[in-house]
Formats: C-alpha cells, structure tokens, sequence
C-alpha cells in the first residue's frame, strides 16, 4: 500500500466546502481533499480511514481540468496549461468527524 502523504496531497478548504461539510439529515460529515491522480476510491478510503481514525461512508471522485492561461512576453502572446489534478469528496458515517477540521 502507498503512503498517505503519496495518496492525500492536501484538503481542498473553501468556502463552498466549509459550508456544505455538514449534512443534517442523515447527521454526516463530508470533506474535501486534493488527491494523487492515480489513486482510486478503495486507496483513498483505506488512508482516510487509518490515518484520522474514522469510517468513510462513501468516496466521490472527479478529475478537475486545468485552465488554459494566456501570457504576454514583450512581443508575442503564449498560452500555457495549469495541470490537472483529482478532488475526492469523503463522506463519513453518522457520528463520525474528523478533529483536525474543527473550527474551520
């Protein structure tokens, strides 16, 4: 099995997922993290599961396309492309949080 720090690059914290991290209904945590492209939901799920000590409900993942920059160099304009990169979506079981995104 790889390493945490190979699969969990870093949480993905903005607004929108701060808000939307606590699901009243079925009393559920979701958070947000950046994740290695190559790994795959059962990876991500072991890791967040050993590593925060919690038990994942279910593991959402998409693959969020770089923008196209463009950039002006004295006398030519040159595009460029940020890369890709993966955004997994955790949803844990009800009552179960992770403690070091308290407060956030």
């Amino acid at each position: 099995m790889k390493e945490a720090y190979q699969i969990l690059v870093s949480p993905h914290i903005t607004d929108k997922t701060v808000k939307k991290n606590y699901d009243r209904l079925n009393d559920a945590y979701t958070y947000v993290f950046r994740v290695a492209l190559k790994a795959n939901k059962f990876e991500i799920k072991k890791v967040v599961e050993s590593y925060f000590g919690v038990q994942v409900n279910t593991v959402n993942t998409l693959i969020v396309r770089g923008k196209v920059k463009r950039a002006q160099l004295r006398t030519k304009i040159t595009t460029g492309k940020l890369p890709n990169w993966k955004k997994a979506y955790v949803k844990l079981k009800s009552g179960h949080k992770i403690s070091e995104f308290e407060g956030m």
